[in-house]
């Protein structure tokens, strides 16, 4: 009996939260090392069948870097990084366009599905706008090719906002169409933001490969709980933040401009870590919030 009124415990501390949330639009960045993992991938599919099911609005935008790589390897085409971007020449975008829709985005449509979700895939080259981008080089300041990668010049929101209006959530893509039909590899942590932002979602939660933004990288219990984005640039300078999370925070904040609430960086490795964040009075992971953010 205690084991079930505990249970029940856990929906009464749920039930603020739910109330709170229906009918918000949530964004939902499922990428990393989080997809790695064939269980914790099926679990974070039944985490978003859940929140569709009690009234909130979520789209995901998915990564695929490590089976892109998987690909390009067995048909060994050279994988390639410039300061943290995928090299992207011809025959990669192929494979990326290939892997990220047939592998990827069916898998978790699929995975979605099977727990009762009404998921439906979407391309991000019919929603992202993009044109060509390079790179910077952090120590010369040198512009440097990296091929077919786009930076996000305009998002169409139509297809996201039909499919959440017909009731589906729509699982996305992170590619783009420049003008003349060519597609672009595009960030999928950028991609999440810029469609965060043209959808005016309630909420953008990144499920990442660390348990949040760190104090101390040696030491995963340093999490800092609440960043406000006036507290962003005194963090870059004591390299508290820096590297790849660096361009995240930044779209996090351009997001947090348009109008987003709250922007939730959280461990996607952890079982459920979605659903502790949204729906438990503690939360886990770093939650980036304006300065005038009410807690």
């Amino acid at each position: 009996m205690k084991e079930l009124i505990g249970k029940a415990a856990v929906l009464i501390e749920a039930l603020p939260y739910i109330q709170k949330f229906r009918n918000s639009i949530m964004v939902v960045k499922f990428g990393g090392s989080a997809m790695e993992d064939p269980e914790l991938v099926r679990s974070t599919m039944r985490d978003v069948v859940l929140l569709e099911a009690i009234g909130i609005r979520p789209i995901v935008v998915h990564g695929g870097g490590k089976a892109i790589s998987a690909e390009l390897r067995r048909q060994d085409i050279p994988v390639r990084f410039v300061n943290g971007l995928r090299y992207t020449c011809e025959k990669t975008i192929k494979v990326v366009d290939d892997v990220l829709h047939n592998q990827v985005n069916a898998e978790l449509v699929k995975l979605g599905r099977e727990c009762g979700g009404r998921m439906i895939g979407l391309t991000g080259k019919g929603i992202l706008h993009a044109v060509r981008t390079k790179s910077v080089d952090p120590v010369t300041g040198e512009q440097q090719d990296v091929g077919f990668v786009g930076e996000i010049t305009a998002v169409n929101a139509a297809p996201v906002m039909e499919a959440l209006e017909a009731g589906l959530t729509p699982v996305v893509t992170p590619l783009g169409t420049g003008i003349d039909g060519q597609t672009y590899n595009i960030n999928a942590d950028i991609a999440a933001c810029k469609i965060a932002e043209a959808v005016h979602a309630r909420k953008l939660v990144f499920l990442s490969d660390v348990p949040g933004v760190l104090a101390d990288c040696n030491d995963p219990d340093s999490v800092i709980p609440t960043i406000r984005t006036d507290e962003i640039e005194g963090l870059v300078l004591r390299r508290i933040l820096s590297g790849g999370m660096l361009p995240k925070i930044r779209s996090c904040v351009a997001a947090l401009n348009s109008g987003i609430n709250k922007v939730h960086l959280i461990d996607g490795r952890v079982n459920h870590t979605l659903l502790l964040e949204i729906f438990t009075d503690h939360g886990v992971g770093t939650q980036i919030v304006r300065p005038d953010s009410v807690m």
